[in-house]
């Protein structure tokens, strides 16, 4: 009969098991084990912690501790997206802050229960904080969901905060890292915007205005909405179809995002490096190629593929010029024949083409791994933040379907070329374009002003080389009821003469040289007789209705008039009463004078002449309705006549 010694008893068995088992338990905290701990980022400045399954009902039996720690000198504030513990007792059910770590720590404040709302930002008093969390057997509660940043970033949001929950036309706010942890939908991309109901932080990491790995600053533009939002991938994040909204919110950049060269042919072939190329002959004896030339985005044909593919293979650009390098977007082949495309990759730069450097995110010892295509036809978009600034740049394949095929164009512009919206990007031969279209563009509108100018003087010196005084050809037979009024102004030191176009109006020798007159034009002009005052616009040569009595102006005019002769230019004079003539109307817009205008005598006589004709004409005196020479004061005035001609003898 055999016998086992030592054997203990099942009872005593099962109790030692769950002995160990709640020692253990009561050392998980100080170990910062986890069992249920969600996805958490925890960067020097900001992140994001939660519950596992968050948020769907959080699992039971969880412990979880978090140690946080920023920069010596800086502070840290907490903001609640979610806080939904369950129904349990606050004793086993609980989320403790404590500021500082290990034994010292002491305790801000203990949250329970389900459903809590937590509006106010909760901050440490030093730049270490202990978060501990601390679930058993529960019914309901879907955890906890919070983010935290250092307390310079008072507007810290959280990863659930939509566009929707900010009713500013443009505001800016903090995003923590970490927002890849919400497991939220966004709809939309850049740059046509984003659904408002889309959460804010989680579509600035899709439009590449912050990263998730670091968090930061955003500037957000809310607008009116627009009928379709279409779904793209970007930096990790795919965003879904979304109908038709009020609004929509977009993202202000530094505006470093101008194409670099490639898809609009401004880097050349030869900027262009591969380390192999894939080519092959078809059973129809044609040669295909896959070369260098077809990696430029959008053009049409076949893309890059190396020969083998396998880790070692790259593709390389030369910008001739540091560039700020701040995004990238690739594709794979168009045909669908050849359904190849690169699924993700590495990036390398150098400024000198020497030493090369791997990317890697801010905060990071890695080397990034950039998500690639998910199909052979779609855009992907990566970012880089922060930026690349280097002359060289080489793609780096380390995954693909079936073989390596790449098509790419990066975004970016020149070191300092910043703008609040856009920025334009020239390459090496847009900026040769540019020195020699701007040159010709100078050229020309240098001639054209030229131009413009030359005619403008050649018209005025055209107008002013013609006579002040002739009658236009085109109203020559009723211009003397459409012109101004002649309205003496100035007196001139100089003699100078009148011209008339008529052969009615001869020349009168003057006693005396006077100054010359020069007039502004009216509706009549006024009667040019010593003695008589000055009328109004619109005058009729009529007299002021009489002179001061003992007035008398002698010497105004000493020829007779003929009863039959009138002047053409002045209508008959009626049978009685007494009569003005028809006013002699000038028109200063027609022609410089070309004879001299003079008085004769101190109650002068005005001479007309004409350079054609002889003889001369004066100026009768005034006549009465009988024809009879009467000094009087009431005036009647007659026309020039011409003197008869004294019998030879």
């Amino acid at each position: 009969m055999s016998h086992c010694p030592n054997v203990v008893p099942p009872c005593q068995a099962i109790m030692s098991l769950i002995f160990f088992f709640l020692l253990l338990r009561s050392f998980v905290p100080s170990l910062g084990a986890c069992d249920g701990c969600g996805p958490s980022v925890l960067g020097p400045s900001s992140g994001t912690l939660s519950s596992l399954d968050n948020p769907r009902t959080h699992p039971s039996d969880t412990v979880c501790e978090w140690e946080i720690t920023v920069p010596r000198g800086k502070r840290i504030h907490f903001r609640f997206a979610l806080l939904d513990l369950g129904d349990s007792d606050c004793q086993v059910n609980y989320l403790r802050l404590y500021n500082g770590i290990g034994s010292k720590k002491t305790e801000i404040v203990k949250y329970c229960g389900l459903d809590q709302k937590v509006d106010e930002l909760i901050e440490s008093s030093g730049n270490q904080v202990t978060v501990q969390f601390r679930s058993v057997m529960h019914r309901t509660g879907r955890g906890f969901y919070l983010s935290y940043s250092t307390t310079e970033h008072s507007d810290l949001i959280t990863c659930l905060d939509k566009g929707s929950d900010f009713p500013e036309a443009e505001f800016s706010k903090y995003c923590p890292a970490g927002c890849l942890t919400s497991t939220e939908k966004i709809s939309g991309t850049t740059p046509n915007g984003y659904r408002e109901s889309s959460p804010l932080c989680v579509a600035a990491i899709h439009a590449g205005a912050v990263s998730n790995a670091a968090g930061g600053k955003i500037t957000v533009v809310s607008s009116t909405g627009i009928p379709h939002y279409e779904a793209t991938l970007a930096n990790n994040v795919t965003s879904t179809v979304g109908i038709l909204s009020k609004n929509l919110f977009t993202f202000k950049t530094d505006g470093c995002s101008g194409t670099l060269g490639l898809e609009s042919g401004g880097v050349v072939d030869s900027q262009l490096s591969v380390s192999s190329v894939w080519d092959w002959n078809t059973t129809a004896g044609e040669h295909v190629v896959w070369g260098k030339s077809g990696a430029r985005l959008k053009k049409p044909g076949l893309p890059w593929a190396p020969s083998p593919s396998d880790r070692q293979q790259w593709l390389q650009v030369d910008f001739r010029r540091e560039k700020r390098i701040t995004a990238i977007v690739t594709t794979g082949s168009d045909r669908i024949e050849y359904p190849y495309f690169v699924k993700a990759y590495r990036v390398l730069f150098s400024k000198d083409g020497k030493e090369w450097h791997f990317y890697r995110e801010t905060n990071s010892s890695q080397d990034k791994i950039f998500q690639g295509n998910m199909d052979y036809q779609d855009k992907v978009r990566n970012n880089f933040i922060p930026p690349i600034e280097a002359r060289f740049v080489r793609i780096n394949p380390t995954s693909w379907e079936q073989r390596i095929a790449l098509k790419l164009e990066l975004f970016g512009c020149v070191p300092g070329g910043k703008g609040s919206y856009f920025s334009v990007v020239f390459s090496l031969p847009d900026v040769v374009l540019m020195a020699v279209l701007v040159p010709v563009a100078v050229v020309v509108l240098t001639a054209l002003i030229l131009t413009v100018a030359c005619v403008c003087h050649w018209r005025n010196k055209k107008k002013s080389a013609e006579g002040s005084y002739d009658i236009p050809y085109w109203d020559r037979t009723v211009w003397w009821k459409s012109m101004k009024q002649l309205l003496p102004s100035k007196m001139m030191e100089t003699e100078d003469s009148v011209r008339y176009s008529t052969p009615e109006v001869s020349r009168l020798a003057g006693r005396s040289a006077v100054p010359s007159l020069h007039a502004e034009p009216a509706e009549y002009a006024q009667p040019l007789v010593s003695g008589v005052t000055t009328l109004g616009a619109r005058s009729t040569f009529k007299p002021d209705e009489g002179p001061e009595p003992g007035y008398s102006d002698p010497d105004l005019y000493d020829a007779p008039i003929p009863p039959d002769v009138y002047h053409p230019y002045a209508e008959p004079l009626p049978s009685s009463g007494a009569e003005y003539a028809t006013p002699i109307v000038v028109d200063m817009g027609c022609h410089l004078p070309s004879k001299v205008l003079n008085f004769v005598g101190p109650s002068s006589l005005l001479t007309w002449t004409d350079s054609s004709q002889s003889g001369g004409s004066v100026y009768d005196t005034p006549k009465n309705a009988n024809g009879q020479t009467t000094p009087t004061q009431d005036l009647t005035y007659q026309v020039p006549q011409k003197v008869p001609p004294k019998p030879a003898g």
